[in-house]
């Protein structure tokens, strides 16, 4: 009996330990107050304050880093699906997006092979944009706050910087806005009267996804009603994955971003900015295309009309050479008269020929 009692009251004290949070309710509640009491005594409000907005700040820091580094990655991952640190890959990019051949890069896989790479590639991005505290071996090294800020200076340099909008949309020689504010204004212009879209900016102001639903209606208004969607009253995400799988899926613009990323308190710009700038090459190119298909119905349609006119001038000329002909031999073949009745015939058969007759030819 007195077994029994010492193991129920055992598992009475200890077991909990092993439920879930209970060790954790047990150690709070054995020392609950003398917690309260050592908080008391060595952390006054204000400390409380601080030590929440510096937490506060490493979490929005952290959290920026992340969506910063994974919407980077899909972005280069458009191009390939490898690291940077060899250099190659690297090298295959700047090439690529900026149509400029950089040698062929040392295949070898020591670091000084690889430095070798990276060295290229700086030098090459020196000669556009303006690069500091950046080295080829944080490159090999893999230090991704670094990496990131490379990125970004050749998303920014590459596509970004080169948009140029006319500030008066009907006078090309007007005043230019370019890079940011030029990607604004285009923006702006676009999505112009669409219902629930105000773009002030590159956060908050595509937050709902209407903004994106309202870029790609304004030119393909073919894919989708945007009423509908309005007027669905669905969620942020809703919205934004809509708008995200129509361009991928319609546009064959990558999805860059995640709606999760987009729906937050603060959105990050760097991201927006470059999933956005995807949105204007995208639509400048079929832009583009459609002109060149235009200047080219454009010469199509001159060639067929230049044909139509050799036909018509070649049934001229045979008719002309034809009637040459007969009037050659009826010439040939005429009697004068000598009568003053036959001569005024003549005359008058003559004037009619030469008034008449004639002139058409």
């Amino acid at each position: 009996m007195k077994s029994t009692f010492n193991a129920a009251l055992y598992t009475a004290t200890f077991s909990s330990q092993y439920e879930p949070g209970g060790y954790a309710t047990l150690q709070t509640s054995s020392s609950s107050a003398t917690s309260m009491n050592r908080n008391t005594g060595n952390m006054t409000q204000r400390d409380g304050i601080i030590k929440f907005e510096n937490e506060r700040i490493k979490t929005l820091q952290e959290e920026r880093l992340h969506i910063q580094k994974k919407t980077f990655t899909k972005w280069m991952n458009s191009f390939f699906d490898q690291d940077l640190a060899d250099g190659i890959k690297l090298l295959k990019l700047l090439e690529i997006i900026s149509s400029e051949k950089l040698g062929k890069p040392n295949s070898g896989r020591m670091r000084v092979h690889k430095i070798e790479n990276v060295n290229k590639s700086l030098a090459f991005l020196h000669t556009k944009v303006r690069l500091e505290s950046i080295g080829a071996e944080d490159i090999v090294d893999g230090n991704p706050r670094l990496i990131l800020g490379l990125i970004w200076t050749i998303i920014l340099r590459f596509q970004i910087q080169e948009i140029e909008i006319d500030v008066d949309e009907e006078n090309e020689s007007s005043e230019k806005r370019s890079a940011k504010d030029a990607l604004l204004l285009w923006c702006q212009r676009k999505t112009h009267g669409y219902a629930g879209v105000n773009i002030t900016d590159f956060t908050s102001s595509w937050r709902s996804g209407l903004g994106f639903n309202a870029l790609i209606h304004s030119h393909r208004p073919d894919l989708f009603e945007y009423n509908t969607i309005v007027n669905s009253k669905n969620s942020n995400l809703d919205n934004l994955n809509h708008a995200f799988d129509t361009a991928a899926n319609e546009l064959g613009i990558p999805s860059l971003l995640d709606a999760e990323d987009i729906d937050s308190a603060r959105p990050d710009e760097k991201s927006i900015l470059t999933y956005v700038a995807s949105y204007y090459h995208t639509f400048a190119r079929m832009k583009n295309e459609q002109k060149s298909g235009k200047r080219i119905a454009n010469i199509v349609g001159q060639l067929m009309d230049a044909d139509r006119k050799k036909i018509h001038y070649e049934r001229l000329t045979t008719n002309l050479l034809s009637w040459i002909r007969q009037k050659t031999l009826e010439l040939e073949q005429r009697n004068l008269p000598n009568s003053l009745e036959g001569i005024q015939r003549e005359l008058m058969a003559f004037k009619e020929y030469r008034t008449i007759e004639k002139p058409p030819k």
